[in-house]
């Protein structure tokens, strides 16, 4: 059994590192063109946690970035997919929660990925993200459902609520931040 060389490891492991990179970049500006459209539709409990967990995101992505960097790897500086605009806020969620999904899929098979080339420290990485990306998921399936089973009503609620989130970096999934 042949073993591969560190350098096609490593560059294995960069590979993932700048795809999971370029998912958040993706996801930082869905979710913060989805912040602007809630506050701006009068939701603003909706838009101040959207903003939060975009902040989050943004941490993501500069983790990706760090780890890159430390490997010797330029970080990646673009999105990998398209931003959906104008979104009706009972189907925002929804979305969000499948993409969220689709992310903790990927970074679970990424993880794997520096697993299977020895790198522990990147795996370890993608677990903690992996965990916050979860946080989200419930946040926004949670949303989902109480929009779908309460329709109107719940949504009644949140309107006309402060988006107050100011200067605040401490995102959605940090302790003592957030919902």
């Amino acid at each position: 059994m042949a073993v591969e060389s560190r350098e096609k490891r490593k560059a294995k492991v960069l590979e993932v590192l700048n795809k999971a990179r370029a998912m958040e970049l993706t996801a930082i500006t869905q979710y913060m063109n989805q912040h602007y459209n809630l506050d701006n539709m009068d939701y603003g409990e909706m838009a101040a946690n959207m903003k939060l967990i975009a902040i989050d995101e943004m941490r993501h992505a500069e983790m990706f970035a760090e780890r890159i960097k430390e490997l010797g790897g330029e970080p990646a500086t673009a999105g990998d997919g398209k931003i959906t605009k104008g979104q009706d806020v009972r189907k925002i969620f929804v979305f969000d929660a499948g993409l969220e999904d689709t992310t903790i899929d990927a970074y679970n098979q990424f993880l794997q990925v520096c697993r299977e080339c020895g790198d522990n420290i990147s795996v370890n990485l993608f677990q903690a993200i992996i965990d916050e990306e979860q946080i989200h998921f419930n946040h926004f399936d949670n949303v989902a459902g109480h929009i779908k089973t309460l329709g109107d009503a719940y949504l009644s609620r949140i309107a006309g609520t402060p988006s107050t989130t100011g200067g605040t970096t401490k995102g959605f999934a940090l302790p003592g931040a957030g919902a």
